[in-house]
């Protein structure tokens, strides 16, 4: 099917509802498996599930559960390594990343492509926005995220509530702009990650989606504890990690940013998108669990209509500045002067 790749218009009543693919990374799950494929979304087109080299019955359970679920193997180690493997074989118009341990909660799946269709190009669940909450973090990640968050917005002007979970949906064509790390690359030799292969990654995408200007919202999200077995979390090795992360990614923006001022062509735009009013401020409520995506693509159009207090959900993580100290007006007003020298 067609889109209108970046215009930012999406299908709407009458039209070809997107395709929307479910990227699962899993290592040994196979008892979780049944809860999460049995809470997937009528109207789920594509389920990628990105094994990390299970001893159990995982592979074989996924194929029992879901006879059209697409196998694919990770190619290094790494949760960042077995999305960016996910995302290459996905086919759909619209990508979400989900756990496989039961945390993440498959039927809120609707709310995030209803985000997506009324506008925002990359959206992140929130643990800690309004409707949010979990049942599974300590006292002491909770402390941590929250440091996390503030060195973030107060770094690149955002907005947002909860950095470091891991349920996020965009449009697929935002892949290329996230630029993880080339799956056909060699692991190391001494047997360590390379930079995004690990629990790092969802730092990552998030902050290079905001730094580049998308429209990115947030949902309010219930994360759940583990169904079965352990996580491979670690609070104080991954959080230092992402917060070298932050810092990394900060520095990469900062650069791009100067290489596009000598005239080079930098991959990523690291102005925050002009602050208008998007049909994301304008949504419905909160769309109720087991909702099938047909019905919120092709929903009543709620425009023009004000938005509820109720509405569980935050249009947007940008504040509208670009990376550094430089606003977005002085970005357009030097944009519209060299449209003129041209």
């Amino acid at each position: 099917m067609q889109l209108s790749s970046s215009s930012g218009n999406t299908p709407r009543n009458g039209e070809t509802s997107p395709k929307v693919s479910v990227v699962i990374p899993t290592l040994n799950e196979e008892r979780n498996l049944p809860h999460v494929f049995g809470k997937l979304p009528a109207g789920v087109s594509e389920v990628i599930v990105v094994d990390g080299g299970s001893v159990d019955r995982t592979v074989e359970v996924a194929k029992e559960l879901r006879p059209d679920v697409v196998v694919v193997q990770q190619t290094r180690t790494g949760k960042g390594n077995a999305l960016a493997c996910g995302f290459a074989a996905c086919t759909g118009d619209i990508i979400v990343m989900i756990d496989a341990d039961g945390s993440t909660d498959p039927a809120e799946i609707p709310l995030f492509v209803a985000e997506l269709v009324d506008g925002a190009d990359f959206v992140k669940g929130s643990r800690f926005a309004k409707g949010g909450h979990s049942h599974d973090i300590t006292r002491l990640r909770k402390l941590g995220n929250d440091g996390l968050n503030l060195v973030v917005n107060v770094l690149f002007g955002t907005k947002f509530t909860d950095l470091c979970y891991g349920y996020n949906a965009f449009w697929s064509r935002v892949v290329p702009t996230l630029d993880l790390p080339d799956i056909s690359l060699p692991r190391p030799a001494d047997g360590s990650k390379l930079w995004g292969d690990g629990f790092e990654i969802e730092t990552m995408i998030n902050i290079r989606a905001a730094a580049d200007g998308m429209k990115v919202g947030e949902v309010g999200s219930i994360e759940h504890e583990r169904i079965h077995g352990q996580s491979n979390l670690n609070t104080f090795r991954d959080g230092f990690r992402v917060l070298r992360t932050i810092f990394s990614e900060y520095g990469r923006a900062r650069g791009q940013r100067k290489a596009k001022h000598r005239g080079a062509v930098a991959p990523v735009r690291v102005q925050q998108a002009p602050n208008t009013t998007t049909a994301t401020e304008t949504t419905t409520a909160r769309i109720p669990a087991q909702t099938s995506l047909e019905q919120i693509v092709n929903r009543p159009s709620v425009s023009g209509r004000t938005r509820p207090e109720h509405r569980q959900h935050t249009p947007r993580i940008n504040r509208g500045r670009e990376v550094g100290t430089r606003r977005t007006d002085d970005i357009n007003a030097r944009r519209a002067r060299a449209t003129l020298e041209d």
